[in-house]
């Protein structure tokens, strides 16, 4: 069910995008301009492409919104980081883990310095 609404959704994301690349520009933008003869009104002409863009974005908020649902679903309360568990403090470490030298410490000693973080130089 969810792959059916997420492909419908898909489909219509591509058609509206093709709708709206259509639409003939008005020019200056957030709809300033392209007044054009007669009157100006609030509304603009209903034309057909003007309706099927309306149509698609109607159809892809619904779509949106079953995917948010569906989705909000299968969560159940839980976390994204609750499903993956971590390792309880009772279980055995691995024996082939690495382990850190003595000191615990990550960062490399000072270039001149004596510390050799736990470990024995060898003698080469």
């Amino acid at each position: 069910m969810e792959n059916v609404v997420l492909i419908v959704h898909l489909i219509l994301a591509l058609a509206l995008i093709g709708v709206v690349l259509l639409q003939r520009s008005e020019g200056g933008g957030l709809g300033m301009g392209g007044g054009g003869g007669g009157a100006v009104s609030g509304r603009a002409a209903a034309t057909a492409l003007g309706k099927v863009t309306w149509g698609l974005a109607i159809a892809f908020i619904i779509t949106s919104l079953t995917l948010t649902i569906i989705a909000a679903e299968k969560s159940a309360g839980t976390s994204v980081l609750d499903r993956f568990g971590t390792p309880e403090a009772s279980e055995p470490a691995d024996p082939t883990a690495p382990v850190l030298p003595d000191g615990g410490s990550l960062i490399p000693p000072p270039a001149g310095g004596n510390d050799t973080g736990g470990l024995t130089p060898s003698a080469d």
